[in-house]
């Protein structure tokens, strides 16, 4: 037993020595449910500090971990920073890794890679459309989520030109779930419970369980 003891101790040593300090952010991965800073009410930016180095770090890392998770948006403290900044991107319907089908239900569009900075959102339409979300902060599951139907969002880019966007269907979906990032909300604070699901769930059961996970992002 002493023994057993010993050498889980020397593994958690020789594991914190190799990795060496902790990151600061902007991190190179998504924090997980849980960290305190996904219910943190994200800062408004000033829009003087767009230019310095910090700001374009936090541009650079979002788009970085954008391309390499193939994620409809992220915020900022998804990353470890709470600032009310976020990225958004669509594919489009040829390059989406679904159903063309779904995508013309969802009311999906091609959005090219984006940054908003100090959003604001409107809603223009408030009929409500339930459907399923995914998170990055909570990987592996998804829930159904009511959202509204048509937003009007304004705010600046990261050279601090003002820009304004009338968004429904798929888009306003995405840009309220980033929105509720900057506040300091969670998808599960929104979703239907008994809908929450593993997106995995199958695969499990086919491996016994043998299954491993990594929330370090592909490349």
């Amino acid at each position: 037993m002493l023994k057993k003891m010993n050498l889980r101790i020397f593994k958690l040593r020789y594991q914190n020595w190799w990795l060496g300090k902790p990151p600061t952010p902007p991190y190179k991965h998504v924090v997980q449910i849980g960290d305190p800073i996904l219910r943190i009410k994200a800062k408004v930016v000033d829009p003087s500090t767009l230019k310095t180095d910090p700001m374009i770090k936090l541009f650079n890392r979002l788009y970085y971990l954008m391309t390499v998770t193939k994620a409809a948006g992220l915020a900022a403290p998804q990353i470890g920073v709470s600032l009310r900044v976020f990225a958004i991107q669509c594919p489009d319907v040829t390059t989406f890794n679904a159903s063309p089908v779904l995508y013309e239900r969802r009311g999906m569009e091609h959005i090219p890679f984006q940054i908003w900075v100090n959003p604001e959102m409107k809603i223009l339409d408030y009929d409500r459309i339930d459907d399923e979300e995914c998170c990055e902060s909570m990987r592996g599951y998804s829930a159904e989520i009511p959202r509204f139907k048509k937003i009007l969002l304004s705010g600046i880019d990261e050279k601090g030109e003002e820009k304004s966007w009338e968004a429904k269907d798929w888009s306003a979906r995405i840009i309220q779930h980033e929105m509720d990032h900057l506040d300091g909300k969670f998808f599960t604070d929104l979703m239907n419970p008994k809908t929450l699901t593993c997106t995995n769930w199958d695969v499990i059961n086919h491996h016994r369980g043998r299954i491993y996970t990594t929330y370090m992002p592909d490349r």
